[in-house]
């Protein structure tokens, strides 16, 4: 109230010009600000961006996608009568694909011959076409197949594996076979160590209990997992109080410790591991006739079908029937040797025709005068009948004087190798 009687009391002229002063205060607060007319007259103008969030990506900043980079890939195990045309047809590949796949030459080969068991890697893209096809050729290697703009490449991609050396031995028991499974070696393994004395062993007559074995082996490690089992690199076999050693050679070919090579003229038998029935008796009573008769060769007894390989490279001078020696074949290999096959289930070479040593050339039979399916096999030297496990064989060649002084210090070194895990495993037993 004094306030307002003090305004009373002014001049008339003071009155007025407090008035307008305080119109003009009045209107300067009610105008607008720059930014708010700015606002209005402009209202499509972007807002301030806001420091606390993330910048958006302008279009032409995102990422590319690469619709041809694999976006997808697909595992096939091929099965038993599978072939590459129809594992394409069941993926819905076309045959121009495969015709230009096949076309590649080179390793891509190795495509036509593919086996149950192995895999196959296709890749695609992100719309569902072909990139690439991946084969393993081995532990080490993988064939890679790519589809680019400029068609179809292939490459072979490798991959270093580690090698380790590994020991395995065993006594004979029963049978060789066994021995070999109870060592930890594998079929293909304890084939490979059979093969490699068989030119001097007979494995299906020679064995006996007591007859032991050792063996240094080589595995293959990638990213430290066995990947693969590789070659015998020694080996050393005690037959009968015998002891025959081989070594492998950068040939890979097998020679004994003084280089002479393993693999000679003749096998000592042309059946892999069977049973023999008889053994070489000049005074044996035979099974039909029960006469005494001589029995001037070796019976393997063996299922029919059994594969019989040629003893030694040479010429097929007889293949023929007869009513006693039922299916039979006869080799000359030189002037001085001559190989019998009689009762063969089924001939495989004829009259004339040259052999390899170890090529096929019959199976195990029961025709003619039989009493059950067996091989006979016969030796003769200068025309006379000879027992074939025990008869001289020619000798094979020495390595040469320049691959002799390569061969000795690696095969000296395994052998020594060889003797001293022998020698702790002996001594723990």
């Amino acid at each position: 109230m004094p306030v307002i009687n003090s305004l009373k009391s002014l001049p008339r002229g003071h009155k007025i010009a407090l008035a307008l002063l305080s119109t003009a205060m009045v209107m300067l607060i009610m105008m607008p600000t720059e930014p708010a007319v700015a606002s209005r007259v402009q209202p499509d103008a972007p807002p301030v961006q806001d420091e606390r969030q993330p910048l958006r990506l302008k279009v032409e900043d995102r990422p590319v996608v690469d619709d041809h980079l694999p976006a997808r890939e697909l595992v096939v195990k091929v099965s038993r009568g599978d072939t590459l045309s129809s594992i394409f047809s069941r993926q819905g590949l076309s045959s121009t694909l495969l015709h230009d796949i096949s076309q590649l030459g080179g390793h891509a080969k190795s495509l036509r011959k593919i086996h149950p068991g192995e895999h196959l890697t296709f890749s695609f893209d992100r719309k569902g076409r072909f990139v690439g096809l991946s084969y393993p050729l081995d532990a080490a290697r993988t064939l890679d197949i790519r589809q680019n703009s400029k068609g179809l490449h292939s490459r072979i991609i490798s991959v270093q594996l580690e090698h380790r050396t590994q020991y395995a031995q065993a006594s004979v028991n029963s049978n060789f076979w066994g021995a070999g499974v109870s060592a930890g070696l594998s079929p293909g393994q304890i084939m490979s160590l059979a093969g490699m004395f068989a030119w001097d062993l007979d494995f299906g007559l020679d064995i006996r209990a007591g007859d032991r074995f050792a063996v240094l082996y080589e595995q293959r490690y990638k990213d430290g997992i066995l990947v693969d089992t590789g070659h015998i690199l020694a080996a050393e076999f005690i037959n009968q109080g015998k002891v025959y050693r081989a070594v492998r050679h950068d040939d890979g070919n097998y020679y004994s410790p003084e280089g002479r090579a393993m693999r000679k003229s003749f096998l000592r038998a042309p059946v892999n591991f069977s049973h023999i029935s008889s053994n070489f008796n000049p005074r044996r009573l035979h099974p039909v006739t029960g006469q005494i008769k001589a029995h001037r060769g070796i019976d393997y007894a063996a299922r029919t079908g059994t594969p019989v390989v040629a003893a030694g490279s040479g010429v097929v001078v007889e293949s023929g029937y007869s009513q006693f020696n039922g299916n039979y074949v006869v080799i000359r290999h030189d002037r001085t040797y001559l190989t019998k096959y009689l009762h063969l289930h089924q001939r495989m070479v004829k009259k004339g025709e040259k052999v390899k040593q170890e090529q096929q050339i019959g199976t195990v039979g029961a025709t003619g005068r039989v009493t059950g399916p067996h091989l006979h096999y016969e030796f003769l030297v200068n025309g006379v009948h000879k027992d074939p496990k025990s008869v001289d064989l020619p000798q094979a060649a020495f390595l040469s004087r320049g691959e002799l002084a390569r061969f000795r210090p690696k095969a000296d070194k395994l052998l020594a190798q060889l003797n001293k895990v022998s020698e702790v495993m002996l001594a723990n037993n």
